[in-house]
């Protein structure tokens, strides 16, 4: 019987402890843990089986064990519990196969996977959720190819993380093409036992264009609706703002590289109004803007809708922008730009060596 305390270094604690703090972890995993951390605090064995409720045998059992080999002697010996019932060749297809689609389909579900290993779908499903493998989802990209792409970047991000005082930070961009959508029937409401409905058809009425600025400062919006998309209609957006922020305030206006905002024109405008001073996003990052975040959920709000005309579009998205500053939510920028830096990087150099190996 182990008899001497059990002395812990620095690091054989505190992986005892992260055990015993773990959700995802065994229970048998989290009691070896319990029954060392004890033992190393003094209490005799007789003590810690009456406290686990287990038997003074397996307290000395994993006692010696952890003597002898550590932490290292805590796991199961190899070839312990069921063994594997999929053959090994159906579990390779499935986790090799599933990054790879056939010609034939667009990506592999759980039956068609299920069909090439020979196994069973919900085989396949647990593989696939073992080894984090999501063959159904997707995420679109696009990294800017602007060669001052870091310096732009830290421009943008240094006003949200420290705006400037007795100023303004505004995150301006338009968003063209608000089409108003008339539905070919009217649809059915929600109700127990069934889903709201609407037609797949709709008669088009045109589009508009809303030019908005969101104050980052407090989340309201300074905007104006549009019928077209010119240097001439960004000009009467500057103007409204110029009107309706108080004079005495510098205006940062973040915006992206359209050539609309930077005409000869709006040039000219600006070089006589100094208070407004641009900040340009890098080519192919309008996610830096934190407006595209509100565009997000009016575009939510407006392709659930149906418009019979024009007017109808542009008075809810009035009535859409009323509410919103009647409760306005700040978005606060909280990524850390080296984060997103290092991202960037990892994944360029990514891509270059797919794009090395296919041309091999």
């Amino acid at each position: 019987m182990v008899r001497g305390k059990i002395a812990l270094d620095a690091a054989e604690r505190q992986e005892l402890q992260r055990r015993m703090r773990a959700t995802r972890i065994a229970v048998r995993d989290r009691q070896r843990a319990e029954i060392i951390l004890l033992r190393s605090d003094g209490l005799t064995q007789g003590q810690i089986a009456a406290q686990l409720g287990v038997s003074r045998v397996t307290v000395n059992d994993w006692c010696q064990r952890f003597l002898a080999q550590r932490l290292a002697g805590l796991d199961d010996a190899p070839g312990r519990g069921r063994k594997p019932s999929l053959p090994p060749e159906a579990v390779r297809v499935v986790l090799e196969k599933a990054v790879t689609p056939p010609a034939n389909l667009a990506r592999w579900s759980c039956r068609t996977m299920a069909r090439e290993a020979g196994i069973s779908q919900a085989s396949v499903q647990r593989l696939w959720a073992a080894n984090a493998i999501k063959p159904h989802l997707s995420r679109t990209f696009k990294l800017s190819k602007d060669k001052h792409f870091e310096t732009k970047f830290w421009d943008v991000i240094g006003l949200y993380l420290d705006p400037p005082e007795k100023a303004l930070v505004l995150c301006c961009d338009e968003k063209s093409q608000c089409q108003a959508l008339e539905r070919t029937q009217p649809g059915l409401p929600l109700g127990v036992g069934h889903v709201r409905t609407r037609t797949h058809d709709y008669i088009r009425h045109g589009t508009l264009t809303l030019f908005a600025a969101l104050n980052y400062l407090d989340g309201k919006l300074i905007s104006r609706i549009a019928k077209r998309h010119r240097h001439q209609e960004w000009l009467a957006f500057l103007k409204t703002i110029n009107r309706e922020v108080p004079a005495d305030l510098t205006l940062h206006l973040i915006a992206d590289n359209y050539a609309t905002h930077k005409h000869a024109k709006i040039k000219a405008w600006l070089a006589k109004h100094p208070r407004f001073h641009m900040h340009f996003t890098p080519m192919s990052s309008s996610w830096l803007n934190l407006v595209e975040r509100f565009f997000r959920d009016l575009t939510d709000f407006i392709t659930e809708k149906s418009f019979a005309s024009l007017g109808e579009l542009s008075d809810a998205i009035i009535s859409f922008l009323a509410a919103h500053n009647a409760n306005a939510k700040r978005y606060v920028w909280q990524a850390k730009g080296e984060d997103i830096l290092r991202k960037i990087t990892a994944t360029r150099e990514k891509l270059a060596m797919m794009q090395a190996a296919q041309s091999m």
